[in-house]
């Protein structure tokens, strides 16, 4: 069974605005409504996802229904009135120049959602990278009960090393039709898409899609001994509106015969997919500062805990060689500074084997907290104030990625980030959801 379905994807019609239709994902700026302020004023009465869309900014708002309703209505208006049309079965092609040495190119298409899980100890062939808060669907649930489409801001990665599937296309983009070319408002850089028609090529990027999930070739590419659950495509950004489709498609599959679930629109969820080896893909760790621990008893109870979890631990000095197949990861306090060595970790990858402890700590050290720090200069300054503890975790390999979550399931909360705000997913294509 192929993940991978090709949509019909509805994009506005010529001569709409591009510049001021797409805006960035409704997830990012949570905290500036100014900046959402300001993106209202850019758009004004040109048709725009601003106006089909929630920002996140606004979801606590009392008027949030009232919104929703008003979202709801202007996605039956741009509809009826040809502000949005249809394009035949196909994909879109994208490029995307957002302020870097190169662009980040990706395939639109949809997403089959009885092949992807998010809850825990998914065996689905697509899974989150991080854990999905549950509590986060309701609200986002209400905002599409309602909705005649939906506009993904979802990225989806596939492990591609050897470029297969994506990077071939753009050989080929002088055969194509060019759907989109347009500024993109807000810092948002330049965006370039072309459709794929429904066909030969889909046909060829869908193969490409599935033989990346053959067995020897994946027990091979992440070491593994055993035959894990196969997974063939990883949640990279949106992975709450991404849980929230398929909630969504769950309640309404219920009054459908099997040959009508077939074929539904929402059993589909419109996304980008995106290899994770793209060159424009900057995966950055993100480091951790405990506050309020005594450094002796915090040393002491991981080394508690990795035995009790069939390895050891111990500390060393900086510059010290570090044993081969151990998780090293740095610390610095306000006296001293060593590096924290596990042997025969039981976790794929060294964030996990850190958040591991770390959270079984805090259940018996309630005084304890943790936060989450971009920066290893951050990390510096906090880590080595009096009662503070900070752990500097290595790059993640983009390997690593899908072999952590193979191995562990989901990532931790908070092991990466990918690109800045700014750089995040526009929403420019559309998809009914409705029959």
């Amino acid at each position: 069974m192929s993940c991978v379905s090709v949509p019909k994807i509805l994009i506005p019609k010529d001569g709409v605005d591009l510049s001021k239709w797409a805006v960035v994902a409704c997830d990012q700026y949570t905290s500036q409504p100014e900046y959402w302020a300001e993106t209202d004023q850019i758009v004004g009465s040109a048709p725009s996802t601003l106006r089909i869309t929630l920002p996140e900014v606004y979801l606590e708002e009392d008027d949030v229904s009232a919104r929703v309703e008003e979202i709801n209505a202007t996605m039956q208006r741009y509809l009826s009135d040809g502000t949005l049309r249809q394009l035949p079965a196909g994909f879109i092609l994208t490029e995307r120049f957002s302020g870097g040495a190169v662009p980040r190119r990706g395939l639109v298409a949809a997403i089959d959602l009885e092949t992807y899980e998010y809850k825990a100890g998914s065996r689905s062939l697509v899974r989150p990278t991080e854990k999905t808060v549950e509590e986060r669907i309701p609200p986002r649930l209400k905002i599409r009960e309602h909705a005649s489409m939906e506009l993904p801001h979802i990225m989806i990665l596939i492990d591609d090393p050897d470029r297969t599937v994506i990077e071939p296309m753009f050989e080929q983009v002088d055969k194509l039709e060019q759907v989109y070319d347009t500024d993109l408002i807000q810092n948002g850089g330049h965006i370039n898409g072309w459709f794929v028609p429904e066909g030969t090529l889909t046909d060829t990027l869908i193969a490409r899609m599935d033989a990346l999930n053959d067995r020897k070739a994946f027990n091979e590419k992440y070491h593994l001994t055993e035959d894990l659950p196969l997974l063939n495509f990883a949640i990279g950004d949106g992975n709450h509106s991404m849980a929230t489709a398929k909630a969504y498609w769950e309640n309404v599959k219920q009054g459908l015969s099997p040959a009508e679930q077939a074929v539904h629109p929402a059993r589909f969820c419109l996304c980008e997919i995106v290899n994770i080896h793209d060159e424009s893909l900057i995966i950055e760790p993100i480091h951790r500062v405990m506050f309020g621990v005594d450094t002796t008893d915090l040393l002491c109870a991981a080394e508690e805990f990795y035995a009790a979890n069939g390895g050891s631990c111990e500390v060393l000095a900086p510059g010290e060689a570090i044993p081969e197949n151990a998780h090293a990861i740095p610390f610095c306090t306000a006296d001293r500074e060593g590096i924290l060595v596990i042997r025969n970790p039981k976790w794929g990858i060294a964030l996990g084997t850190l958040q591991a402890f770390l959270d079984d700590y805090l259940t018996s050290h309630t005084d304890a907290k943790i936060d989450y720090i971009h920066g290893e200069d951050v990390v510096t300054s906090l880590g080595t104030k009096p009662g503070n503890m900070g752990f500097f975790l290595p790059d993640i390999e983009k390997n690593d990625l899908f072999r952590g979550v193979i191995i562990d399931g989901v990532l931790p909360r908070k092991t990466f980030s990918m690109g800045e705000a700014h750089e995040k997913r526009y929403y420019m294509e559309a998809k009914s959801i409705v029959k």
